[in-house]
């Protein structure tokens, strides 16, 4: 009965990762389990289309099959340090020990913030959202041929329709006659 208890005792460990590898096909942490118990190539199982490289310090949760510690399985690893802790119920966010995240807020929003966005795309990136703010501390960078806007695009003091008519309605005072109009419209 006691081998037993000891299997069951021994299916899910709670630790901290201590070291980390990412360049095989399946990630592997190294986690220092309650009870200072050290395991090695522990594999880190992530969901499909998500990845990420925990820090040293980050916890960790194992799971071993029959309470068989030889090889085990990190299910999840998370860091409370770095944790976004003010989102709103439904709300998502991805982030980073650096301070960069992209949440998913509440009413349709998104909010970036980042020290540098580039945004590289080989086919098409759809947004769909109410309102896109993105916050970027050196600047912003579209690698693009062509920029496209179906509304209007405004700085701190105009738009460009206003933009547009103040131009396309200018004329020059040139030795005491004004000009015409400019013959080659902003469109």
């Amino acid at each position: 009965m006691r081998k037993v208890l000891n299997k069951i005792m021994n299916l899910v460990s709670r630790g901290y990762i201590t070291f980390s590898n990412s360049a095989s096909k399946c990630q592997t942490l190294q986690i220092k389990m309650s009870g200072g118990e050290q395991k090695s190539d522990v594999e880190h199982i992530e969901p499909y289309g998500f990845t990420s490289r925990p820090l040293d310090g980050a916890e960790a949760v194992a799971l071993f099959l029959d309470g068989d510690k030889s090889h085990g399985v990190v299910l999840v690893s998370g860091d409370r340090r770095y944790r976004i802790t003010s989102l709103k119920k439904g709300e998502v966010a991805i982030y980073t020990d650096e301070g960069d995240y992209i949440i998913f807020n509440r009413n349709n929003e998104i909010n970036i913030k980042t020290k540098r966005f580039i945004l590289n795309a080989d086919d098409a990136i759809e947004l769909n959202t109410k309102n896109l703010v993105v916050s970027a501390a050196s600047g912003t960078q579209f690698n693009t041929p062509l920029l496209k806007s179906s509304c209007e695009i405004a700085d701190k003091t105009s738009t460009i329709s206003e933009i547009r008519v103040i131009y396309n309605g200018h004329t020059h005072n040139e030795t005491n006659t004004v000009t015409l109009n400019p013959n080659q419209k902003m469109s």
